[in-house]
């Protein structure tokens, strides 16, 4: 009897035991995937951690750049306005200083060289010169009558000028016009000119 009780009581240890075993065996094998889980998250992370990083750092150094870029183009337009005002401003002091160039002692030369240009470029035999008061007695002198007599055409003088200074031809009724008074020449120039008094202002040769 006592032998069959210590075999059923074997029988449990032994089961028990068997038990314990595969639980702790259970155990370790989830504390193994556990772990494995823990790494592969925390792997994951520092990876999401390392692409987030990237990332706000190429952010920082695009939007670095921008503002680099911002920054220069500003200056680079500050620079240009403050140049246009100089050449504005060039430009201007040699309008006002045109009627100086009435005092010249070749103006009567000046002044025939305006009306025959207009001439020429109207290609007309007949019309009207319309004049400031200096340069209509500059070209009354001799020019008007030389010119016609150059170019075979009828030429009369017609109301002076109130404003600028030079000539105006009128021809074909007033279809035709054309003008060459000094303001309207230094208009036409500026274009041309502004690239060599750019120059100047920087200090280069033009």
């Amino acid at each position: 009897m006592n032998t069959q009780v210590e075999d059923i009581e074997m029988l449990e240890r032994a089961i028990l035991s068997e038990a314990r075993d595969e639980a702790d065996q259970i155990k370790a094998e989830a504390k193994e995937k556990v772990d494995a889980i823990r790494k592969r998250a925390q792997e994951r992370a520092e990876a999401e951690g390392r692409a987030i990083l990237d990332a706000a750092r190429q952010d920082v150094e695009r939007l670095r750049g921008q503002a680099v870029a911002t920054a220069q183009l500003k200056a680079r337009s500050a620079q240009l306005a403050h140049r246009e005002q100089l050449l504005d401003r060039v430009f201007k002091t040699v309008k006002e200083k045109l009627p100086e160039v009435q005092k010249r002692p070749d103006y009567d030369q000046i002044a025939a060289m305006l009306l025959r240009e207009a001439l020429v470029q109207l290609r007309v035999n007949k019309a009207e010169i319309r004049a400031d008061k200096v340069t209509q007695n500059s070209l009354e002198k001799s020019a008007l009558g030389e010119i016609s007599k150059e170019l075979k055409g009828q030429f009369t003088m017609g109301p002076a000028l109130e404003e600028g200074i030079g000539v105006i031809v009128n021809a074909a009724d007033g279809k035709l016009h054309y003008d060459n008074t000094l303001e309207t020449r230094l208009n036409r120039l500026q274009s041309t000119l502004r690239a060599s008094v750019n120059k100047v202002l920087l200090g280069e040769k033009p």
